[in-house]
């Protein structure tokens, strides 16, 4: 039987992992129109100004705002009507003292307008002049050249993750095409006599493959393309085999092994056979998940995960996650997001390990409450009924009722 070498934690784990690899992400360009979701390889300079021209943000005239000083219903300013400006159009003319020119949202101002006021503070009085019920100030009602971005400024930091919003922005700086991290490919494979397809009529004894399934939303949550390659036998040459293709395929090795010690001990024969330096951690202080193997073969990270979903979901988030975004040169980029809440209840815990407790968040009476999701570590429910997760720190023997916490949402 495999021992347990000694315990770390999940962050010294992660870090003798990241450590053992030699190799940075790949690059390759895209459309930007393709590029939602990846990671932005190098800063994004702006090659213009934003706007590159003076524009409305309303319906109404342009106007110089000095000439609308002191207005008000009782005693209107009366301006002359220059002209339309014309959609997409550079105006034709400029305004002069006491002038005005009709203006629509977006449009550009004409040469001297520095306001624009809105219609529903004018009248027309005939059918050159206005009167002006509301004075405007220099700048109101206008985009300047530039407000928005600044040629050559910085619009987006390389490691970014690009989202909706920067898709728009990227099209409207005319930048069509991006340079993008490669998305590192993650292989998963499934080991267990007693597991089958999700399709499959289960016989007692029988449980459904999870873990291919769960772990490949989660790595493509986080911007890498997973690989089933399918359910393995606990039988050393077949793991073996499956293994050596998937780690020859693929940039990242998830075996989620089955739930017996056997199963554990073909993960750990089969990875160091794979290559040097084979097995770094077998075993890390967290809970659940004690189990877990970590490994380097060929310059490339292995994961020996428990078979229990839950288990093997709590690993993956801690420390596959991240290495994913090393993989991928991403800044940060975590499918969780942190709230602080009020816990319901006391929970114990065992100082040496890191214990992950799921959640669910209830507000009552104004008050965000984080009340604990008990359950074992293979009922995947356990996960579903659950918004997030709290950590109780490796040195803590738990956490009190009415303590505030840190809920990492899922």
């Amino acid at each position: 039987m495999t021992e347990f070498f000694t315990l770390v934690s999940p962050t010294q784990a992660l870090q003798t992992l990241i450590d053992q690899l030699n190799k940075g992400p790949k690059y390759e360009t895209v459309s930007s129109i393709d590029a939602l979701n990846r990671t932005l390889a190098k800063s994004i300079k702006s090659p213009s100004n934003l706007p590159a021209f003076p524009r409305s943000t309303m319906d109404g005239y342009a106007v110089r705002a000095e000439d609308t000083y002191g207005a008000t219903p009782n005693i209107p300013a009366y301006l002359s009507v220059a002209g339309e400006i014309q959609m997409g159009t550079v105006p034709s003319f400029k305004l002069e003292a006491a002038q005005a020119a009709l203006i629509h949202t977006g449009g550009m101002l004409p040469e001297n307008a520095d306001a624009v006021i809105m219609i529903e503070n004018t009248q027309t009085s005939r059918n050159d002049e206005i009167e002006i019920f509301k004075a405007v100030s220099m700048g109101e009602n206008i985009l300047n050249i530039g407000e928005d971005v600044t040629k050559d400024s910085e619009v987006i930091s390389s490691g970014s993750t690009l989202r909706p919003q920067d898709i728009g922005a990227l099209m409207a700086l005319g930048i069509t095409s991006v340079d993008v991290t490669v998305s590192p490919i993650v292989g998963l494979i499934s080991t267990g006599d007693e597991v089958v397809h999700p399709d499959s009529d289960i016989k007692p004894g029988q449980v459904r493959d999870i873990n291919s399934y769960s772990l490949s939303a989660l790595v493509q949550s986080v911007g890498g393309i997973p690989k089933r390659y399918g359910i393995i036998k606990d039988n050393l040459a077949s793991v073996q085999e499956a293994a050596s293709i998937a780690l020859s395929e693929c940039d990242i090795l998830v075996i989620a092994a089955g739930s017996s010690v056997s199963a554990r001990d073909i993960t750990s024969d089969v990875i160091n056979n794979l290559g040097k330096p084979g097995v770094l951690l077998h075993g890390i202080a967290v809970k659940p998940g004690k189990p877990t193997i970590l490994a380097v073969a060929n310059n490339k990270p292995i994961f020996g995960l428990p078979g229990n979903p839950v288990s093997a979901m709590v690993v993956a988030r801690l420390l596959l996650v991240p290495t994913i975004n090393f993989l991928s040169g991403a800044n940060t980029r975590t499918p969780s997001s942190i709230i602080t809440a009020e816990l319901t209840r006391n929970i114990s815990s065992i100082a040496g390990r890191e214990d992950h407790v799921p959640v669910v968040i209830k507000t009552i009476e104004g008050k965000t409450l984080a009340e604990p999701v008990f359950g074992k570590s293979n009922l995947i429910f356990t996960l579903v009924r659950s918004t997030g997760s709290i950590v109780i720190p490796i040195n803590s023997n738990g956490l009190v009722q009415g303590s505030l916490v840190d809920v990492h949402l899922y």
